[in-house]
């Protein structure tokens, strides 16, 4: 029997806790390697291009090669049950190695690997013709857009910009509006303020505002300016936000 394929050693000096995620950072060969600890054994992704390591059909993702495909055919191009299997494989890597970044607070790879889950889902409702296999994807959607919210929110107050806290605020605000939509889009409003990943990021970003002295941001002051028909206040806003974005 080839020892090499023996894992248990790993196992028992890796013991599992099932209060907290189980992630590390691993040097394999001349690369990196993140491994996931589970209940009953590990899960172990690269950090570049699919979590698994593989290409499809020679492309960096399945969605890569998805893309490529409707581009070719250009019209008339929908999912077909196969292709509609592969994506599933993708949306679970992707949804694994996100949450280890978000882990690891590596919040700009998290954003990365939320980004491509997105794009993934926009492909999808756009070419299957399956509904219900759609709709089993888009209702996750506002919880890929929490990840990604919180990580590009956090991404940002690592960064030594001056207004970090206030720029956080904001990357918040942008992920509820977002999330909102969808609820508008549902027609479910009336639920949106009691959700629970709403009134999480609602949490932290009045944590944000408390911990960087926060009223109100430019973005919101100019939104009160223009509701006030105060434009020349509202002018005056609009010039310190396109300063503060050409100085980064």
């Amino acid at each position: 029997m080839d020892n090499r394929q023996d894992i248990d050693h790993i196992l028992k000096n890796w013991p599992f806790d099932p209060t907290s995620i189980n992630v590390r950072s691993v040097r394999v060969g001349e690369r990196s390697v993140i491994q996931l600890r589970l209940d009953m054994g590990l899960l172990q992704m690269e950090i570049l291009g699919r979590p698994d390591g593989k290409r499809p059909h020679g492309e960096t993702t399945y969605f890569d090669f998805l893309k490529k495909q409707q581009e070719q055919k250009r019209s008339g191009f929908q999912l077909n049950e196969e292709q509609c299997a592969e994506v599933d494989r993708e949306f679970v890597q992707f949804y694994h190695r996100r949450v280890c970044w978000l882990h690891m607070r590596e919040f700009d790879r998290a954003v990365r690997d939320a980004d491509h889950t997105l794009g993934l889902m926009d492909f999808c409702k756009e070419f299957s013709s399956d509904e219900e296999w759609t709709i089993s994807h888009e209702q996750y959607r506002p919880f890929v857009l929490y990840h990604r919210t919180q990580a590009r929110s956090l991404a940002i107050l690592e960064t030594d910009d001056e207004n970090a806290g206030e720029l956080a605020v904001e990357e918040v605000a942008k992920g509820l509006d977002l999330i909102r939509e969808l609820f508008v889009q549902y027609d479910a409003e009336d639920k949106f303020e009691e959700d629970e990943l709403v009134v999480q990021l609602l949490d932290f970003q009045n944590s944000l505002r408390s911990r960087y002295k926060i009223d109100k941001t430019l973005s919101e002051q100019l939104s009160d300016a223009i509701a006030a028909e105060n434009f020349e206040l509202a002018a005056k806003l609009r010039d310190q936000i396109s300063s503060r974005q050409a100085g980064r």
